[in-house]
């Protein structure tokens, strides 16, 4: 299994965040590097609880699908989803808020295990990790700027 963490500060309410994080229509806009595109289920406004969302997006030169239901729900606080069908053995990704300061701290915690045996473990560690990485730190960045405008 592999796990990545990221913190992002965002100067708005945490409902704000909460609710910009799950909203699909925003995560097309913050995603189009990728070409990302709800495809089925859920595909625009906020997403809720065992809702699901197919997603297509071209990453590392690849058109892929990726569906994700949502199992967990608090709001303002939390919401998980999970992988239902796609290319990982196992993919949640949980999406934590808290009030800090007058502003918000959005943590994510995306954790996934590859298929693949040894192969698949070579090409997260040399590529995939990153490339996940980058990719959530450059939606966190879309986040940070819309609700701070």
């Amino acid at each position: 299994m592999t796990t990545i963490t990221l913190k992002t500060r965002i100067n708005a309410p945490v409902e704000e965040v909460f609710d910009l994080s799950r909203n699909i229509s925003f995560h097309q806009k913050s995603a189009s590097q990728t070409n990302e595109t709800a495809l089925y289920g859920k595909t625009s406004g906020l997403i809720n609880y065992g809702e699901s969302v197919t997603w297509r997006g071209k990453h590392l030169g690849i058109y892929l699908k990726h569906t994700s239901k949502i199992t967990t729900f608090e709001r303002p606080l939390k919401f998980i989803d999970v992988m239902t069908n796609a290319h990982f053995t196992y993919f949640a990704h949980q999406h934590l808020f808290e009030t800090s300061e007058g502003g918000t701290i959005m943590k994510d915690i995306l954790t996934y295990k590859v298929p693949f045996g040894l192969l698949g473990r070579v090409f997260n560690n040399l590529i995939l990790k990153k490339h996940l990485t980058k990719f959530l730190k450059q939606r966190n960045f879309k986040l940070k700027e819309e609700l701070e405008k």
